[in-house]
């Protein structure tokens, strides 16, 4: 268990650390280019439209902090600073915090096998460090894809518990740990599995507690209850033909996803990269130690951010997208200058308006831009498909015992279609022998495996985060 300070200085601190920040926020004032940012996002300024909410924050000060559009267009509420949105999976730097925070309080080690605290997971043949997973370069499959195979919708009440449960009857790694970068929000649930378990405390009572509170971020927390009511919360729409539809979301992913903030929160949030007063300069450093391969090719992912450039600056960034909520972060340490937007509408970029901001306030340091060459790349042929008559030896009852489903795969209309209870029909094109794909995103690659006699015995799913998703066919003797 963590140590608790006695409530009283616990308060103390609390009020020292969050006064200073909101105090630069309410002395925000005009700026010379608060009228150029507003034409980026001019778009947004409508009564009848979702939008964002933008933040600009520079050598611990906000430069701006302003809202554009509909939090709710049902009941016209406008979005401000401290409009509530999920930032997806812009959570992950805040999971990447705690574990760093633990290994700073030596309760946790890197280099640990995770079945350490959580031994009800898989054993697999090689171990999966923490290191792995807040690297991705674990090999667990990433829940949303593998889910979606199992018969999920991604609009589903999809919790915290059914997602390690999916980790739990994991049956193969895409790949050996430490070989690859594959982005897996599936480790950073496991990372907050093993944050409750070192902790004794719930994953949000820990974060409030080590975190949010701390640092004064009284509008931020994980959401662990689909169904909670979440006062001044954004909801996420998407676009139609003539107008906007409600994104449902029930998900709560805690430590990759879920986590409800205002930009005026993650002001605080971003701050504290450059002075370390929550958790300390060496858990910040930490949490920009990038991953390294087996083959000891280092990695641009490092604790829920990833290290890159951009026009001759050093960036550290992350990207959400969820449920109609479309989030992003870019940090620039050396010029301690930070551009957060918050949007509410799944069809929106945030990226490309934050970099824009970014050429704003920091066109004087840039490198000029490079065009990039978007000549397409020459398309290779595909192998031979098989004839049409030879598609009925794929015909039969498909089923994995790792996801608990079905799928019946059928030759109609001369194609061959496999068939879900929830999904309906999936149109598989042959790609060449035993190898079809799919236009449906969760379903991209399947190949059909054939037993000692040659005859067709099961097959493979496959997406690029979820590999070899294994169904046997049902009747095989």
């Amino acid at each position: 268990m963590i140590k608790k300070e006695p409530k009283f200085y616990f308060a103390l601190i609390l009020v020292l650390l969050a006064w200073p920040i909101q105090f630069v926020v309410a002395q925000q004032a005009d700026g010379p280019l608060d009228a150029r940012v507003d034409e980026i996002f001019a778009g947004f300024d409508s009564s009848d439209s979702p939008g964002a909410a933008v933040l600009v924050v520079r050598e611990g000060k906000v430069l701006y902090r302003k809202g554009f559009g509909q939090a709710n267009l049902e009941h016209g509420l406008p979005i401000t600073p401290s409009t509530v949105f999920d930032i997806a999976s812009l959570s992950k730097q805040f999971n990447g915090m705690a574990i760093s925070m633990l290994v700073e309080q030596g309760l946790i080690d890197q280099q640990d096998d995770i079945r350490t605290y959580l031994p009800d997971l898989p054993s697999f043949e090689s171990t999966i460090t923490i290191d792995h997973l807040v690297h991705h370069t674990s090999g667990i499959r990433d829940w949303p894809g593998t889910l979606a195979v199992a018969g999920w919708r991604m609009d589903d009440v999809i919790s915290f518990d059914q997602i390690l449960t999916m980790a739990r009857n994991q049956e193969d790694l895409n790949f050996e740990p430490g070989a690859e970068y594959s982005y897996s929000n599936t480790g950073y649930n496991i990372l907050a599995a093993a944050v409750a378990e070192v902790s004794g405390q719930s994953y949000r009572e820990w974060t409030d507690e080590n975190i949010f509170q701390p640092l004064g971020m009284r509008d931020t927390h994980f959401q662990n209850d689909h169904s909670e009511i979440v006062a001044n919360r954004a909801l996420g729409y998407m676009p139609t033909s003539d107008g906007y539809q409600n994104n449902h979301n029930g998900l709560t992913a805690l430590g990759s996803s879920s986590l409800h903030t205002t930009i005026d929160d993650l002001a605080k949030w971003v701050m504290n990269f450059d002075d370390g007063a929550v958790g300390g300069m060496s858990v910040i450093e930490r949490m920009q130690q990038r991953g390294v391969l087996n083959n000891d090719e280092l990695i641009g992912y490092a604790f829920g951010q990833s290290e890159s450039e951009y026009r001759g600056l050093e960036l550290w960034s992350h990207t959400g997208s969820w449920a109609g909520y479309r989030t992003v972060l870019l940090r620039f340490p050396e010029q301690r200058f930070d551009v957060v937007v918050l949007s509410n509408l799944g069809s929106y970029n945030p990226s490309l308006a934050a970099h824009d901001v970014v050429d704003l306030y920091l066109g004087d340091l840039l490198e000029p831009s490079i065009e990039d060459d978007t000549t397409p790349a020459p398309e290779e042929p595909s192998p031979p498909a098989p004839e049409v008559g030879d598609l009925r030896n794929y015909e039969g009852e498909y089923y994995s015992e790792e996801l608990a489903t079905s799928y019946w795969v059928r030759l109609r209309d001369e194609s061959l279609v496999a068939h879900h209870r929830r999904h309906g029909d999936i149109e598989l094109t042959p790609v060449g022998n035993d190898e079809f794909r799919s236009d449906v995103w969760f379903m991209g690659s399947v190949e059909f495996d054939r037993d000692g006699k040659g005859r067709v015995s099961g097959l493979r799913v496959s997406q690029p985060r979820s590999r070899n998703m294994r169904f046997a066919r049902r009747g095989m003797e």
